[in-house]
């Protein structure tokens, strides 16, 4: 099924007028739910002759209309002919009476879509007249609502392009609750969601009939912490959101000005009450902040051990006993910076390339080598959960550590060159990492995981990472070391940045 913008370049729609009908089809929804109706957008395709359906929505409102999407289908001769008729007139026109489907007496009326004085395509709506018998309040003002927004269509009044966003979620839709507002903001229609809502709120008083401003003013907790786009949401004068708080209760509200032949004739409010997802945000906000501060009190603790090693070697006169506290201090002070780099962000997940070029820089300082040695990184390692991010932290670092310390040792031009691939098989994330030097090589009768207490670490860590490492000499001389490991998943943001 072809995309809204796909469609639109086929029939070489210029760019800001597909940009006009994106704005139109991302708040149509609202049209749709306040018709209780079908809206389908239909593009002329090589002259007025050929008319191309590019999407089409359903009401949440209300039972829908066509099971199947429409999206791609050709206009049949009679609709094509309500199409053409509708450009042409320049107003909404409708069929001379119902058409039948399934056993449901369908209306169907053709609404231009037009900007700056110019129609770009027609909006067909299709309602269900089965479902307009003895219509209550509610249903006759959302249809009378929508019929003045489907006029603000025609003369290119709406959508209302430059309207705030608000990435928060909770926006406020129509089946969360309406509110009617007259040229002075005065209510002349609730639904009972919105009247439930302001109760909530701290009104006890009539709705019906009040400003909505001085209901809202009222009912505010700190009246001194107020967003500037409130005045306009609650006088209904420009298309704007806000929020607001009271009574325990937090109410997110978008304003939709209403208006006929250009001239204003009120607005449309709609209004969520968004207290308990504010809540649960509240709540993942404090459990985040506690896990950073976990994570920052374990990095200070270890740093602590790291400097007690310090000065412990310091007055230990054994050279290898001081090496050994050195390698240990070196250990901990790795582990302290995957945490130190876990406190500094809201997921529980790693960018691992910083912390190899961190620890890298660490490394060549301790053995005194930053001048003589060159590390070359091609790849990504990608982020990395905090689970598996210790483990690959160590043997990265003891396998750049050997390299230095032992492989380059007497090598002038020294290079360690570290290669990672990352790859997805199925369901699970591969990654295979090089690490080689161009030194002196692997010494005679090297055994992996025999040779050295830092071996052994590799080769354990890499078992916790469920993957395999091998040793073996560089093409042209040095040491190559090879390890593949299998990483945990990782959802949400994390994941979309490792694709």
């Amino acid at each position: 099924m072809p995309s809204l913008s796909s469609s639109l370049e086929r029939v070489g729609m210029p760019a800001l007028d597909a940009e006009w009908l994106h704005h139109l089809v991302g708040d149509w929804q609202l049209v749709s739910d306040l018709s209780f109706a079908d809206l389908v957008l239909w593009v002329p395709e090589g002259g007025l002759g050929t008319w191309r359906c590019v999407t089409h929505v359903r009401p949440n409102t209300g039972r829908l209309v066509f099971y199947d999407d429409l999206v791609g289908r050709e206009a049949e001769p009679g609709r094509a002919r309500l199409l053409v008729r509708c450009v042409a007139e320049r107003r909404v026109v409708a069929e001379d009476r119902a058409e039948w489907m399934d056993d449901m007496p369908l209306q169907e009326e053709a609404i231009p879509v037009v900007r700056e004085g110019r129609c770009l395509a027609v909006m067909t709506r299709h309602t269900n007249l089965m479902t307009m018998r003895s219509p209550s309040r509610l249903e006759l003002t959302y249809r009378s609502t929508a019929d003045t927004i489907v006029g603000m269509i025609a003369t290119g009044d709406f959508p209302q392009v430059g309207v705030t966003t608000d990435h928060r979620r909770g926006t406020p839709r129509v089946g969360d609750g309406v509110v009617r507002l007259d040229l002075d903001g005065i209510i002349t229609y609730a639904s009972p969601n919105v009247i439930s809502s302001l109760h909530r709120f701290g009104e006890h008083g009539r709705v019906v009939g009040d400003y909505l401003s001085r209901i809202v003013t009222d009912g505010l907790e700190d009246r001194s912490v107020v967003e500037e786009s409130l005045p306009l949401v609650l006088t209904g004068k420009a298309a704007i959101r806000a929020e607001v708080e009271g009574g325990g209760t937090n109410l997110a509200l978008r304003s939709v000005p209403l208006s006929d032949s250009g001239e204003r004739v009120g607005a449309l409010v709609l209004v969520r009450d968004v207290s308990e997802l504010r809540r649960r945000e509240r709540e993942l906000l404090t459990k985040d902040a506690t896990i950073r501060e976990i994570h920052h009190r374990v990095k200070n603790n270890l740093q602590t051990v790291a400097a007690l090693l310090r000065l412990q070697s310091r007055r230990v006169e054994d050279d290898r006993a001081r090496d050994a506290l050195a390698e240990a201090e070196r250990r901990i002070g790795t582990i302290a910076l995957v945490h130190d780099t876990l406190s500094r962000t809201i997921d529980e997940a790693v960018d691992f390339d910083g912390i190899v070029s961190k620890a890298f820089t660490s490394i060549v300082e301790v053995t005194g080598r930053g001048e003589s040695v060159v590390w070359e990184f091609e790849g990504s390692f990608g982020m990395v959960a905090a689970e598996d991010a210790n483990a690959l932290a160590m043997v990265v670092t003891e396998l750049v550590h050997n390299a230095v310390e032992h492989g380059l040792a007497g090598v002038e031009g020294g290079i360690v060159r570290i290669r990672a691939d990352r790859r997805r098989m199925g369901e699970e994330q591969r990654l295979t990492v090089d690490v080689e030097d161009n030194g002196t090589g692997l010494p005679e009768g090297f055994r992996p995981g025999r040779s050295g207490l830092g071996t052994r670490i590799v080769s354990a860590l890499v078992q916790d990472l469920r993957g395999t490492i091998r040793w073996e000499a560089r093409p042209g001389g040095g040491t190559r070391a090879t390890f593949e490991a299998r990483l945990r998943p990782i959802s949400g943001a994390e994941r979309a940045a490792t694709l």
